[in-house]
């Protein structure tokens, strides 16, 4: 059993059948992000279905390039969670990369981090204040269904906890155990450990797969609480609506939230059109994120955007 575990342990780091995952931190100005000058390659799906290459400045994003505004430069700041921070993308072809490609004389400075939501987007904006007011335009990524949960940022300290603890570590030096972290295979061997049970009954995995659609009562309960929790950032925050846009779904984001938007002079991106008018696949098909054609996508919307805006 031992000389098997080593063998597959070897196959799997011979084959990078693993992803590695630089480590987090939260610096002086409460921003959650990576640990600076770290590269390697990230892979999503159980056989290398998705190997790319990432690189972390010395800010702590994932960016070929390192951030270094001036009011003698034309910047766009993009920032969000995993879609944004691209780790589905060789760093050299990011979305922030083809913007450049598409738009002369622009420098694109990528500020996305796996987990962030609406509140750590602005949090960040406010923080790196001196920063982002040399900084030409500011797209902010919002999904409307898991970014607006709450109304005030306070950093998630327990996730670096956990992220930094024994368990964690050893997770990460045996790669047979990531490995099958990633794809699934020990999850029984979790549910065992906290619950004694190993596999969920099979009914109940019928029942967690049913549609439930919220009443119109519930739906108008969630947009405003939503909509509160998007007033309170910005109140909190500041929001220059000159150079601050959304980029949104429109398909998954509440009209009345849309309407919310337009009545109070905030700008948005909706690349919704772009991606239902596509004949190919826009997102992986192991996962929800965005694959190279529909970053491609995203990258010509804002390089679009830009270039109309810079025409005003």
């Amino acid at each position: 059993m031992l000389l098997i575990l080593l063998l597959l342990e070897v196959i799997v780091r011979v084959f990078h059948l693993y992803t590695e995952d630089p480590p987090r931190f939260i610096d002086a100005y409460g921003v959650e992000k990576r640990v600076p000058d770290h590269s390697g390659y990230a892979v999503t799906g159980n056989r290398n279905q998705n190997f790319s290459e990432f690189h972390i400045n010395k800010a702590g994003f994932n960016s070929y390039r390192e951030f270094t505004p001036s009011a003698d430069k034309f910047e766009l700041a993009l920032v969000g969670d995993s879609f944004i921070e691209g780790f589905h993308q060789d760093v050299s072809n990011s979305i922030g990369k083809q913007i450049e490609n598409q738009t002369e004389g622009i420098e694109v400075y990528e500020y996305g981090y796996a987990g962030y939501d609406f509140a750590n987007q602005m949090h960040l904006v406010h923080a790196y204040k001196n920063d982002f007011q040399l900084i030409d335009q500011i797209i902010l990524y919002l999904n409307y269904d898991n970014d607006l949960k709450r109304g005030v940022y306070k950093p998630n300290k327990d996730r670096i906890q956990m992220l930094s603890s024994t368990l964690f570590k050893i997770r990460d030096n045996i790669k047979l155990l990531a490995y099958g972290s990633k794809i699934g295979i020990i999850e029984p061997l979790k549910k065992l450990a906290q619950r004694g049970v190993a596999f969920n009954d099979t009914e109940e995995g019928y029942r967690t797969n049913e549609l439930t659609l919220d009443s119109e009562d519930e739906e108008l309960k969630r947009d405003q609480k939503r909509i509160a929790n998007f007033k309170s950032l910005i109140h909190l925050y500041g929001f220059d609506k000159s150079k601050t846009t959304l980029l949104l779904d429109r398909r998954k984001t509440s009209k009345r939230f849309l309407d919310f938007c337009r009545n109070n002079g905030i700008r948005y991106i909706d690349f919704s059109s772009s991606f239902e008018n596509s004949k190919r696949p826009t997102t992986l098909i192991y996962d929800h994120h965005w694959n190279a054609h529909g970053r491609a996508l995203i990258a010509k919307e804002i390089a679009d955007y830009v270039k109309e805006t810079q025409k005003h």
